[in-house]
């Protein structure tokens, strides 16, 4: 028994069978202490310095099992060893999903290969755009003061984003000019730094950058399911460092 509880914890999971060891966590831990953000952390031994562990060592464990699959894959690595994702793509990913694809060019690598595949079919492309495509009004990049206070870069600003008066005052105005207007408010004084005409739908001119975002939302969507199904049948945990979010661990206190 004494050697069994020696084992598990030196153990942070296991990765097809093979234990990966504590000390990952342990070091990962320990920098995070020693770094410029330490006072955010919970205090030591509390229910949340223990699911911070969990947490991390689901990280450890997605990093570790990409690891595997890129040299198996024989994938070459991006050099960088950090690269930050958009907050929508975060958000997508999950905060452990994306926490190990910031931090390791194996996730990174894994990503990308499990993912060439992926695209959006033109005709699913068309019915997002005809779905949620709305034309451009006309629009204002202005240096406005009001009352004679301080001037301020405003915009682009269409004419629903403007006070009504001074969206009235520039109409057919053009870069360079400077409207005046009084309204509730006060005394508007808005220089005109560039007037951006009103776009029609084109499918044409929308459609390739609409592509793009959805097949990078598709591609994150396909690895992350990917991810879900690798952990399942290749990870196992030990007591003590289960998901964060299971609901049989004690520090647990997500309730519905």
């Amino acid at each position: 028994m004494t050697e069994r509880v020696a084992e598990r914890a030196a153990v942070l999971g296991y990765l097809d069978g093979e234990p990966v060891p504590r000390d990952r966590l342990d070091r990962r831990l320990a920098r995070m202490r020693q770094g410029s953000r330490s006072a955010m952390l919970p205090a030591v031994g509390s229910p949340e310095d223990r699911q911070l562990a969990r947490w991390l060592t689901q990280v450890i464990l997605t990093e570790a099992l990409c690891e595997a699959e890129a040299a198996a894959r024989d994938l070459p690595l991006d050099p960088r060893r950090y690269a930050r994702l958009d907050h929508q793509a975060a958000v997508e990913y999950g905060s452990i999903n994306a926490a190990a694809f910031q931090r390791s060019p194996a996730v990174r690598a894994v990503a990308l290969d499990v993912t060439a595949g992926v695209g959006v079919v033109e005709a699913e492309l068309r019915r997002y755009w005809a779905a949620t495509a709305r034309p451009v009004p006309a629009r204002w990049v202005l240096r406005h003061r009001l009352d004679g206070g301080p001037a301020h870069r405003l915009g682009p600003a269409g004419a629903l984003d403007l006070p009504a008066a001074l969206a009235g005052a520039l109409v057919g105005a053009a870069p360079g000019d400077t409207v005046r207007v009084t309204d509730r408010l006060g005394r508007h004084e808005a220089h005109v730094v560039e007037v951006l005409p009103a776009q029609e739908l084109c499918f044409e001119r929308d459609g390739p950058g609409l592509r793009t975002r959805l097949e990078a939302a598709a591609r994150r969507r396909a690895f992350a399911h990917w991810l879900d199904a690798a952990r399942a049948d290749r990870v196992r945990l030990v007591p003590g460092l289960e998901h964060p979010g299971d609901p049989r661990q004690p520090d647990n206190h997500h309730r519905h």
